[in-house]
């Protein structure tokens, strides 16, 4: 059974920087596209940033593009999400999954809170 475990959210300030990790088990996953994605209170869930099975092409929302960098290392089964210049609204619990993503699979997520 996949499953996707997130670590590394927190309390940073505005400007701030957090570097989320999310190692995979159970699937395929250097043929997997992968993709961040995050919930902010009261509202959907949102796919943020999307990387390719082979790592070469990457896209962002608008709102983290410019400062927020995903990466993936498919001979540790991990993706990253680098995340600068933090904002009170990127405040949300993030998660990662495959993109398209499976229902089944989403992790317990990482809760990022950006606030002075």
């Amino acid at each position: 059974q996949e499953q996707f475990v997130e670590s590394g959210g927190g309390l940073v300030q505005p400007g701030g920087s957090l570097r989320l990790s999310c190692v995979a088990s159970g699937i395929a996953f250097s043929i997997r596209a992968m993709g961040w994605y995050r919930q902010a209170p009261g509202k959907q869930r949102e796919l943020i940033a999307v990387i390719t099975s082979d790592g070469r092409t990457t896209n962002y929302a608008d709102s983290v593009k410019g400062r927020f960098t995903i990466s993936r290392d498919n001979a540790k089964m991990s993706v990253t999400l680098e995340m600068n210049s933090l904002k009170p609204e990127d405040t949300a619990v993030y998660y990662c999954n495959q993109q398209p993503p499976v229902a089944k699979s989403w992790g317990q997520g990482t809760q990022v809170t950006v606030s002075s």
